[in-house]
């Protein structure tokens, strides 16, 4: 093997062993547990889209559990660049299988040793591979080589009682399987995304679609092309494949469309017919697009510390389902693919299952949703990670109690309109990203990660009057915004996306000494619609006290460096004025 074949696995090994897989990184009982089941392992042929699959599985039997003594199963995949041994995925195998439950994990699509392509989690895909391993909990197949499964908790024939559980790539398939097969009876889906339409290109404006708008957003290009990456890379990482792994020369591993995606998006140009092909795929292989289907009560957990898949994901699939009359509860803790792992929190790996908050909110779910013990407490509607206390809070309801703030023409966030003073300025992008929020895979290949910075002249900011009480903002802080942008004007009617404006905003915490930090490194990226008109931009949800003596900073620039930015200069000017501003809420937690 040639010294750069070697360094380009080593490279994807590093990858799939960090948080892209999933940063849930559960352990189920000590060692002395492992008497307690059998693993077997297994294999299926399932039919999935236009395509016979080999899954590869393992099956996770407690001691004791017989057809005289059936229990509950639990169902579990992996992350991104995972499969059933990954030490997450068979780490949930012990972890359920020491409690009783009968489990089996196996490799999703076109990852370990399981077959067929990459379909990001599609449901007449993934979703039907799945949907073939709940016929085998039900007894009504057997795997491959004869094994059958006659001690699974049965709710009648063929309907076995099963939950689902798994992070990321883990999570999305949970509600897949539950929208094409109404057996499943509980889904546990962590850190996962609610349309990859705005995971990958977000537009942070004009939402229709659960949380993305029918223009294309600004491309994610650092975390889209690290997972392109490692799915194209599957043969270093998995020696001889199964053929049904391959598709062609120019897109090895995923499904058509998926590589289609990725090369639009690399291009940096959006014409219409492409861009509404690419934004209705990435729409149909996501929960966006079929959780009217989804019956199975659901506890949603999303990670605060996530660039890649935001709070504001999870809210969209949390308002979907509770409108659809889904059982429906939202958990947003510390830690997302950004990292963010605050001690006590949830992390198997140290045997916390049943004493962290997160944890013992899981066991309850599969309590009184498979164990059917209707005295089981499930918990609050809402609970959010609060690191100024280290713990959680609870709510029966998102906040929607919120702070409004105004842009004065002199750089000032002031509380009254009155207070604005009439004024213009102006930025201007540059030919090189010259805002940074994060490099994006920086902390999962050991690179060093340069704190946020924005250069003079290439964003605007507007800073508040130092805080007189903490000021405590959970959920996603909202502005509208009218901005002038001449040599945008003259080409954003082209018919290509591109030529639209692009900006990014977000929120600083600066302190009295002048430091600021950027919560969680997150930015709201914007394709501005039409520069003559206001629009308002929906930030990424973040959970943060203010405290008192430091002071807001709403910013806009025109790059980042983990996003494709402008094509070419954009100067854009900015008019204030008391009756004609602009303006920034903040959802406040009272």
């Amino acid at each position: 093997m040639s010294r750069a074949v070697s360094r380009l696995r080593s490279s994807l090994a590093l990858l799939v062993g960090a948080a892209l897989v999933a940063p849930l990184t559960l352990v189920g009982a000590d060692q002395a547990a492992a008497a307690e089941y059998s693993v077997t392992a297994l294999e299926f042929t399932v039919r999935a889209g236009d395509r016979s699959c080999t899954l590869d599985a393992d099956l996770y039997r407690p001691a004791g559990v017989d057809a005289r003594h059936p229990a509950p199963a639990v169902l579990a995949t992996n992350g991104f660049g995972g499969g059933k041994s990954d030490g997450t995925t068979d780490a949930l195998g012990r972890a359920f299988a020491s409690r009783g439950y009968v489990s089996l994990v196996y490799s999703g699509l076109g990852f370990g040793k399981s077959g067929c392509l990459i379909t990001l989690d599609d449901p007449a895909v993934d979703g039907k591979a799945a949907s073939g391993l709940i016929d085998f909990l039900a007894g009504t197949r057997a795997a491959d080589d004869g094994t059958e499964a006659d001690y699974v908790v049965s709710d009648g024939p063929g309907d076995p009682r099963v939950g689902m559980i798994g992070g990321s790539y883990g999570g999305a398939v949970q509600l897949a399987t539950a929208s094409a097969d109404r057996r499943v009876d509980a889904l546990v889906p962590l850190v996962t995304w609610n349309d990859l339409a705005y995971a990958l290109a977000p537009n942070a404006t004009g939402a229709r679609h659960g949380v993305s708008s029918d223009t294309p957003g600004v491309f994610k290009w650092q975390w889209t092309n690290g997972f392109y990456l490692i799915g194209e890379g599957q043969p270093l990482l998995v020696p001889s494949l199964d053929p049904s792994r391959f598709n062609h020369l120019t897109c090895l591993h995923f499904s058509t469309p998926a590589c289609d995606t990725v090369r639009l998006l690399n291009s940096g140009r959006f014409p219409a017919g492409s861009t509404r092909q690419m934004l209705t795929y990435a729409r149909s292989v996501s929960p966006v697009s079929y959780l009217a289907d989804v019956q199975a009560p659901t506890l949603l957990v999303q990670g605060q510390a996530d660039s890649l898949f935001n709070l504001n994901e999870a809210t969209a699939t949390y308002r979907a389902l509770l409108a659809r009359g889904t059982t429906t509860k939202m958990i947003w803790q510390a830690w997302g693919h950004s990292g963010g792992h605050a001690p006590g929190e949830l992390d198997l790996a140290t045997g916390n299952l049943d004493t962290s908050y997160v944890g013992q909110r899981i066991l309850a779910w599969f309590d009184r949703y498979l164990h059917l013990d209707t005295g089981t407490d499930t918990g609050p509607a809402f609970a959010y990670y609060r690191d100024w206390a280290s713990g959680y809070g609870t709510a029966d309801a998102l906040p929607d109690a919120s702070r409004t703030l105004y842009l004065s023409g002199d750089g000032a966030l002031v509380d009254e309109r009155s207070q604005v003073a009439s004024g213009s300025r102006r930025y201007t992008n540059g030919p090189l990203p010259t805002s940074h929020s994060e490099s994006s895979l920086a902390g999962l290949i050991g690179l060093s990660d340069p704190a946020p910075y924005d250069t003079k002249g290439t964003h605007l900011g507007w800073t508040s009057a130092p805080l007189t009480a903490p000021v405590d903002v959970v959920g996603a802080p909202k502005a509208t915004l009218k901005v002038r942008s001449p040599a945008t004007e003259r080409v954003q009617g082209s018919g290509d996306a591109a030529d639209k404006l692009v900006l990014f905003a977000k929120v600083y915490d600066v302190a009295p000494d002048g430091t600021q930090e950027l919560v969680n490194r997150l930015v709201a990226p914007v394709r501005v619609p039409d520069v003559t008109r206001p629009f308002t931009v929906e930030l990424p949800g973040i959970v943060h006290r203010y405290e008192t003596g430091h002071r807001l900073r709403f910013v806009i620039a025109g790059s980042d460096t983990a996003y494709f930015g402008n094509r070419g200069l954009r100067p854009v000017t900015v008019v204030s004025a008391p009756q004609d501003t602009g303006v920034l809420e903040l959802p406040v937690a009272r």
